[in-house]
């Protein structure tokens, strides 16, 4: 079934016209594109996914919210990772230097001396924002490709088999008289296009929506990660009005 569905394919693309042979190869490039950036996505999703849930098991289990950016980690350059030093590096701008070197240094009675005002932590909570809504759209980056493939495969077969139809349609006219012998071939050729299309589409459509749970469950994650540093920030260093 599958030899048979093939060689159809193979010789429908060798009767198909030069219009249809550059349609079906423009697919084909389109498809190797998609593929490429599935597999990307993919291992980058399950990549900031895995480093999600470590990194945050580490930084909410410490006894403190700098615990560990102090411990100076080696950078995993995940989108957690990346508002959480954020976010800590904004939070320790806001205190004066002494304060800050015992912070970092981890110094004791250096908690008692760090507070800051509601307008201060207006300030990290607007950086941790305006941060995970970066990491977001950089997340989100590929996704918009494998969409537009998804979109103009199947349009694109749609084109060639329209072109084909009318190519064929016109040498009937051309030729006064038709036949299923003389008709057949030529909209067999013309419906390549069409099937080629769908046939990088429909499992498109899977991949995508694939990636997309995978993608909504990772910024699920990031933005629960997000409320929970600055409660951690605000119960910790929140101590004055003013």
């Amino acid at each position: 079934m599958v030899e048979f569905f093939a060689d159809s394919l193979l010789n429908g693309f060798v009767q198909s016209s030069l219009m249809g042979k550059g349609i079906v190869l423009v697919q084909l490039a389109f498809s190797v594109v998609m593929v490429a950036a599935v597999i990307g996505k993919w291992r980058q999703l399950s990549y900031a996914s895995r480093m999600t849930r470590r990194i945050g098991r580490d930084v909410m289990g410490g006894r403190e919210v700098l615990e560990y950016y102090t411990a100076r980690h080696d950078s995993a350059h995940t989108a957690l990772e990346n508002i959480y030093t954020a976010t800590c590096e904004r939070l320790l701008k806001l205190f004066a230097p002494d304060v800050r070197t015992m912070l970092v240094g981890r110094q004791p009675g250096a908690g008692e001396m760090a507070a800051l005002t509601v307008n201060e932590m207006g300030l990290v909570k607007a950086l941790c924002e305006h941060v995970l809504e970066e990491e977001e759209i950089r997340l989100e980056k590929g996704m918009g490709l494998i969409s537009t493939v998804v979109a103009l495969a199947p349009m694109l077969g749609l084109l060639g088999t329209v072109w084909g139809v009318l190519d064929a349609f016109a040498d009937m006219g051309a030729a006064g008289s038709a036949t299923i012998a003389t008709m057949a071939p030529a909209i067999s050729s013309a419906l390549v296009t069409t099937v080629v299309g769908l046939l990088i589409a429909i499992p498109g459509v899977a991949l995508h929506s694939h990636l997309s749970s995978q993608l909504r469950d990772l910024m699920a994650d990031l933005e629960g990660f997000s409320d929970d540093l600055l409660g951690r920030i605000a119960l910790e260093f929140q101590g004055r009005s003013v």
